[in-house]
Formats: C-alpha cells, structure tokens, sequence
C-alpha cells in the first residue's frame, strides 16, 4: 500500500551528491542515487599543495539533475505524484559568487575555467591571509563579532573566501554581485530562482560561518568590513539581513524542475542547512549527546535547550540558536582532516607502485585490475592487522593536523607529525598511529566540552568512516572512554534533509517528531576495552606534549 507522502532529501558531499526518498512517515527508504562529481574526479581547479579546492557548479548541477531523476523514475509514477517536498544540505562553508540573477560566475562566458568563479570548498585554505586579517581587527573593533563563533575566524569560512577573491581578482570582483553559500544557492536554484536579493539564507550556515547574529543586529556591520579592507565596498551591505530556520519552506519547486523531473507541482523546498547539522538530526541526536559526523573531516554536534542556557565557549565553530534543532542552541566543533588523513595514507602507499606497474602494462598486464585489486580493501587489511598488535605507551604516535586545527582554537598554520618512528615502522603500525592520533584530536574536543561546563551523555557516530571501519570506531571508544554508538542508517544527512523537508511540507509538526518517526535508530555499539584504556591515557598526554611542542616551534619561527 502507498503511503500518502513521501519526500526527497539531497545531500552534497565533498565527492559526491546522494538523493534519498523515503515514506515521510515511517522513514523507509525507498529509492537512493549517487553521482560523483566528474570534474573534481579529475582534480580538476584544486592544487592540494596550495590548499586550494574549488568545484565547478556543472558538478553540482549535473549531478543534482541525475540523482533526483533517478530516484523518482526508480520509485515509479504512483509514489513520484505523492512527493511533497525536497530538502538540500551541502558541505560548508562552501561560497560562490553570483551575478545580479543568482548565477555562479563559473556559468557565465569568460569564467567557465576560473577556479576563484567556482565554489570554494569547505577544505580551501587559499584564504589564510584573510582570516588573518578578520582575526586582528575583530580584536580591536568596537563590537566583538566572534563572540559567537569561538573568537577565532577560519579561512575555512564564508568573509575569509569572500575577502580573497576581491582581493586577488579583478574581473570576478567587478562582476560579483552577492557571495553565496552552496546550501542557501541550491534550493534557490531548484525553485527557479532569477533575483539574487531573493536568496533565502538560512540560520544553519549564515550563523556558523558568515558571524550572523541577532544579538549584534545580523552580518558585521558596514564600517566592520571596510575596515577590513576597502575592496569590501564593492557588494552593497548588509549582503542580506534575514535568516531563515530550516524547517521552513524557501518555495516551491519551478515548473521547469517539475516538469523535467516527473514530479507534480507545489513541491516544498526547505531551507538549506550545512550537511553535518542535517546529519545531526538524520542521526537522531538528542540534547548533551555528541553526534559525531565521521567524513572526510568530523564535525561534533551538540543541542542544548535554550532555556537551559550555554556559556560562550572559545575555541568552537559556533553556538548558535535554531542552527540544528529550532528551540534548541546548536554547538559545532570539529577536525579539519579525518577520512582524508586515511585516505592519503593510502595513496602514499599505492602510488608509487600503481606508477611502477603502469612502466610494465606495455607487457601486456591489465593496469587497472592490477590497480584495483591492490587497492582494493588496502586500509581493511591494514585494520585487522593493527588490531592484533600490542598496544604500548612508547608506540609511534601522530598529530593529525594534516589541515591544519579546526577545534579546539582554529589554526589552519599547524602541521601534522608522526613521531617515534623505527625500522620497524611497518605500514600497519604507522596506520594504527594516524588512526589514534584523530582519535586524541577527538578527545581534545570532547574535554573542551567537559572543561567548559557541559555534561556529555554519549556519543553518537554517523558518516562513511563509523560505517566502514570498526578499528575506527573501537579506537575512538579506548581513546574517549566512551561508548559509542554508530547510526543504523547509512545516509544520514540525506535522511536528515528528509526529515527537514517533511516538517517543511507541513507532514509532521515539528522536528523532533520528524526524528523520531523517520528514524532508524542505532545498530552497533562500541564500548572502551579496558585494558587499553590506562595506556591510551599515557600515549594520550603525549599527544598533548607533542602538540604543545609544535605549536611553540611554531610560534618560535613566526617571530
């Protein structure tokens, strides 16, 4: 039997974007479609030694298009009539220049191939200079703008992008008519959007990143960003003086859309939100639990009712009101490298043999199968036999600030480290330090949270590395001494934007009854074992020697 609503949640990840249709009463999913980004495949308009990692709007358009069809053709005719909505979260702060109509600049002729025209990544450090800059006069400005946002500005974040562009580009300057993020730009666009001032911005990623907040009247002032740098002058301000909650609706999907599409008209489209607090809620995060988002990098969430009240703690990447749960204040932290420091793992280990195997290919061997099965299940292997070998105090042991710090106190300047290496620093072993040494990271922010005031009731672990990798998971159980438990579901972003899109459409009066009635709950758990938690404890405060080290080196060069 049909249920009566169904709705469409849409997920942008760093490589990827994934729809998600689920019933909107039960949360069974029942068509999903993932397209990777072809361009960014290729590296295409990224150089990693620079920090530098745009994204054609193409991939997002072409892959946004792809997915949504695919879902509703694989749901069929009968449930594509019954969808009620769409909801969109996206990496962030991921920004764009945009032309009077809400164009990306990369769209239009005579920028089709430049990167500074393109999305800035979440993980593009190109702007530190900038965030620099935004950190010095925010200490002597008149109204503390980063009161909310940690005291620290990252050039991770949207004004840091921003400032670097009119700075270092004439011709997209001259033609920038707003800065967008990605999760305000998309459901903008599928609603058909033509007038740029009608972007609808949303609390989640304006709060976060942009230093949106009531209590200092909104954006930074006029006289704020001028005096960061006069080019600022060339965008009118405020860029917008309204936020929205995401469990509004920002329109309705255009009749272009629908009718490409197969889906009907008065489609709901909810208000954007960053993939990470989208994911908080698909993996049903409750207040004082740490919904920690295991990706590429991490992001720990943390809701707390708002009549319960919340320091201001330093250090975080944001506490703000309605962020992730409307009535509820939302705390994000983070580590600006996770997935991505295995993942490089990976590719210093396989690199150099797939380029000696391709010298031999002309002798009639299969170079990609040969690939693919070196490849193939490489960390796995090196999982299980890391997980085997005696864990002790004076093992190697890493820093995990391949980019940079992102919590607690950002410093995109710190570098990673392994230390204690041997000749018998095998790959296992050297795997098993990366892995910890995310985990101390780990640990820093939960003892953040503890140091600051507030109670920690678990850990909730969501994202495709809690998914795919166990000796993950238990290690940052030994480390934290915590149990953790890892979502049921498998997208939980995408079935987070699901739940946002069915309050949207008016399907459920709330979102923590969206939760609770859509959510799959949790499968496995993890719990610390024991007998390596008194050594973890030890390698634990080396960590923190080692990473006070390198930060007094740092500041010894700066000088």
């Amino acid at each position: 039997m049909l249920s009566e609503d169904y709705v469409i949640g849409v997920d942008f990840g760093t490589g990827s974007v994934r729809s998600l249709l689920v019933d909107a009463h039960g949360g069974e999913e029942i068509a999903r479609s993932e397209f990777a980004f072809p361009r960014w495949k290729q590296g295409l308009y990224c150089d990693a030694a620079q920090s530098q990692f745009r994204q054609h709007p193409l991939d997002h358009i072409e892959g946004l298009e792809h997915t949504l069809a695919q879902v509703v053709s694989m749901a069929g005719a009968g449930i594509a009539q019954r969808v009620r909505a769409i909801s969109v979260d996206t990496t962030g702060s991921t920004p764009v220049a945009v032309d009077p109509t809400g164009t990306p600049l990369a769209l239009k002729p005579g920028f089709g191939d430049n990167p500074n025209a393109m999305f800035f990544l979440w993980k593009d450090h190109t702007a530190l200079q900038e965030a620099d800059d935004i950190n010095r006069l925010a200490g002597t400005f008149g109204t503390d703008y980063l009161k909310y946002s940690g005291e620290i500005y990252s050039p991770e974040w949207f004004w840091a992008k921003l400032l670097y562009v009119l700075r270092r580009d004439k011709a997209v300057a001259e033609a920038c008519f707003s800065w967008v993020e990605h999760c305000d730009w998309i459901p903008f666009w599928l609603c058909g959007g033509s007038d740029a001032r009608e972007i609808k911005r949303g609390i989640c990623a304006a709060g976060h990143k942009a230093l949106w907040a009531e209590a200092h009247g909104g954006l930074p002032s006029r006289d704020f960003l001028l005096a960061l740098d006069p080019v600022m002058d060339s965008l009118d301000h405020p860029l917008f003086d309204r936020t929205y909650p995401t469990d509004q609706a920002v329109g309705t999907l255009s009749h272009a859309w629908a009718h490409k599409l197969g889906l009907p008209q008065g489609v709901q489209v909810g208000v954007g939100a960053l993939d990470a607090h989208m994911g908080a809620v698909g993996g049903q995060i409750e207040p004082y639990f740490l919904s920690k988002v295991m990706g590429t990098s991490t992001c720990d969430m943390m809701v707390v009712p708002q009549d319960q009240g919340v320091p201001l703690i330093k250090g975080l990447c944001g506490q703000v009101p309605g962020s992730i749960v409307p009535g509820m204040i939302g705390l994000e932290a983070g580590q600006s490298a996770f997935g991505d420091v295995f993942a490089w793992f990976e590719t210093l280990l396989t690199a150099p043999l797939l380029q000696a195997l391709e010298a031999l290919e002309g002798a009639g061997m299969d170079l990609a199968q040969m690939g693919e099965r070196i490849s193939k299940g490489l960390l796995d292997r090196l999982a299980e036999e890391a997980a085997g070998l005696e864990l002790r105090e004076t093992d190697e042991i890493s820093l995990d600030w391949f980019n940079g710090r992102r919590s607690p106190h950002a410093d995109p300047y710190l570098k990673a480290s392994l230390w204690n290496l041997n000749l018998g620093s095998d790959p296992a072993r050297i795997y098993r330090a990366l892995v910890e040494g995310c985990c101390f990271g780990a640990k820093r922010i939960v003892d953040h949270f503890r140091g600051n005031g507030l109670p920690l009731k678990g850990v909730i672990a969501l994202g495709g590395v809690a998914q795919k990798s166990d000796f993950v998971v238990q290690t940052m159980a030994d480390v934290l001494e915590l149990p953790i438990k890892v979502h049921a579901s498998q997208q939980t972003s995408a079935l987070g934007a699901a739940m946002f899109a069915a309050v949207a459409a008016g399907i459920h009066p709330k979102v923590e009854v969206a939760m609770q009635r859509m959510g799959q709950g949790h499968g496995r758990e993890f719990f610390p074992h024991p007998k390596r938690v008194a050594t973890y404890r030890k390698r634990y405060a080396l960590y923190r020697q080692l990473g006070s080290f390198q930060e007094g080196l740092l500041e010894s060069r700066s000088r």
